[in-house]
């Protein structure tokens, strides 16, 4: 028996995803979270096989979860399940120890294939997802200019980004520069939507 904990911030979509699940005769749910510190707190005290994470969730992101249990609890394997299957994020969520990476739109059968596959130490990664994020490439930018066009969102001046990222307001303005020109992006603004709708920040 797969032991499998689900963490969703949407009721119905959690619900949905364990009763369907539960229609397996080889997949248990031992817990549900509705947030990201939930999930962890929960997932460290049952040692699930299998975490089910959304990707945004309040609190930590599906991601930050996955890669603080893979660091304390080896033996649970994590499925990032997302509606924002962007390129940016599917590859933080591998980079993180994420072991399956599939969109909402997945169907129950095929998610716990998927659950099946990562647990017996495979990896999966939806098809589109993947041809997605090769096609985008890496993000051209530093941590550090993605940190600052991040704090730039929503069109905050350039003090009080520089106050949100503790640098001096010369070097913001030297960061989003660059990012601008990384991005081959005209303002600032559209720099900000590039990189989000890449998943870059």
């Amino acid at each position: 028996m797969i032991r499998v904990l689900v963490a969703d911030d949407e009721h119905l979509i959690r619900e949905a995803l364990v009763a369907l699940l539960e229609l397996t005769d080889d997949i248990e749910v031992v817990g549900q979270a509705a947030s990201g510190d939930e999930a962890l707190t929960l997932g460290l005290r049952l040692a699930p096989d299998v975490a089910v994470l959304d990707l945004q969730m309040p609190g930590l992101s599906g991601t930050e979860v996955a890669a603080e249990l893979a660091e304390r609890l080896p033996g649970c394997v994590c499925v990032i399940v997302t509606s924002h299957g962007l390129p940016g994020h599917l590859k933080h969520a591998l980079a993180g120890g994420v072991r399956g990476f599939v969109p909402k739109t997945v169907t129950g059968a095929r998610l716990a294939e998927v659950i099946r596959t990562v647990h017996s130490g495979a990896r999966y990664v939806d098809p589109g997802l993947a041809a997605d994020a090769i096609a985008a490439g890496d993000s051209p930018l530093t941590p550090r200019e993605a940190d600052v066009l991040q704090a730039a969102e929503g069109g905050a001046p350039v003090e009080e980004i520089a106050v949100r990222v503790h640098l001096s307001s010369g070097t913001v303005r030297n960061y989003l520069s660059s990012a601008i020109g990384k991005l081959h992006a005209a303002t600032r603004h559209e720099a900000v939507r590039i990189a989000r709708e890449r998943g870059w920040i």
